[in-house]
């Protein structure tokens, strides 16, 4: 087992991922970071999810990135969520690495 691993916590997220309870969501999420190298989250498969979710997720991604910690999803984004990604446009623009965190796939040269 790595040390990341071993430091690894994983949180389920509530069936509503919207503005009105983001603030709570990213509270959860930081504190999380706190004591792990490494943060799962596990969104329901009925999550109902607004662009200010993806723009949260997008956000602490590039922040544990940038503290050399790991954001990763426990199962590719579906649903709402993968609907959110659609008419926002970050589909078409998804580098290798975001397609690899949301969509779990590797995307071949």
């Amino acid at each position: 087992m790595s040390v990341r691993e071993q430091y690894s916590e994983s949180i389920l997220l509530p069936d509503v991922l919207s503005i009105r309870n983001i603030s709570d969501i990213h509270s959860k999420i930081t504190a999380l970071f706190e004591n792990n190298d490494s943060v799962v989250l596990d969104i329901p498969d009925r999550a109902e999810a607004d662009l200010s979710f993806v723009q949260l997720i997008e956000a602490v991604r590039r922040h544990a990135e940038a503290n050399d910690k790991v954001l990763a999803l426990a199962a590719p984004a579906n649903g709402h969520v993968l609907k959110v990604l659609e008419r926002a446009g970050f589909l078409e623009a998804f580098s290798g690495e975001d397609t690899k965190f949301w969509l779990h796939e590797e995307v071949k040269p």
